[in-house]
């Protein structure tokens, strides 16, 4: 028995060397004696021990969170911006032969191409056309990361931190935006109110009868609002008083 000890030992460094198992979402980049082979997976996988090795590589999305970034905008305002980049590997062979660290590789060209389109854009579009702002930031790094075998697949803007200053004056902006529009509001109500009293008058002017019919309406609204008793005076009376 204790000359199969040393078969036994060599069997299970064998093994222990050989096989690998890697899941549905990794791959595996073979190297043998240094040079690149394969890229194997998912499943079983066996190594020829010593000679090969093996760089295991996932290929789920990434949700990476970009810092925060200082940025002067096209129209001279400082404000502070971060974002979320999602991104994925499409190329194994290549996230490993092309670059050294690619999710350190993508979080530095996503914080400086942040702040190169930021830069060169002014305020309102930031803030206003966040999605165009986010699809020039995508295209950018899904060219420049093409080459390392990764593919950007969306770019969202979080937060935009704007100075205390700038927050005043767009909130006293809002304000007299606000008040112009209560404005035209209530001058679309009297245009209208004063086309409708013309067109009464009119209809009046056309039609006697009509003035009488409204006269003795208001006299029974008066009347019932009143507690106090109303005479009514006839119209052909106070046309002699006019007179």
């Amino acid at each position: 028995m204790a000359s199969f000890l040393p078969l036994l030992l060599i069997v299970a460094f064998f093994l222990f060397s050989a096989i690998r198992i890697l899941n549905e979402y990794e791959r595996g980049v073979i190297f043998r004696l240094g040079r690149y082979v394969a890229t194997k997976g998912p499943g079983l996988i066996i190594l020829i021990p010593v000679l090969d090795k093996m760089v295991k590589t996932s290929l789920r999305t990434v949700a990476m969170d970009v810092p925060h970034q200082d940025v002067i905008t096209k129209d001279n305002v400082s404000i502070k911006v971060n974002a979320v980049i999602y991104f994925r590997v499409v190329d194994p062979s290549k996230s490993v032969l092309q670059i050294e660290d690619y999710l350190f590789a993508t979080s530095q060209l996503s914080q400086t191409t942040l702040r190169s389109v930021c830069g060169a854009v002014e305020l309102d579009q930031i803030l206003s056309q966040r999605e165009e702002v986010n699809l020039q930031i995508q295209t950018i790094l899904d060219t420049q990361t093409d080459a390392w075998g990764i593919k950007v697949s969306g770019v969202e803007l979080k937060h935009v931190d704007l100075p205390t200053e700038m927050q005043r004056a767009m909130a006293k902006q809002a304000e007299a935006e606000r008040e112009r529009r209560a404005k035209i509001i209530n001058a679309e109500g009297e245009f209208q109110a004063a086309e409708k009293l013309t067109q009464a008058a009119e209809i009046i002017a056309r039609s006697p009868n009509a003035l009488s019919l409204r006269y003795l309406q208001t006299m029974r609204e008066m009347a019932s609002s009143s507690q106090s008793t109303i005479l009514p005076i006839p119209l052909d009376f106070l046309k002699l008083i006019s007179k």
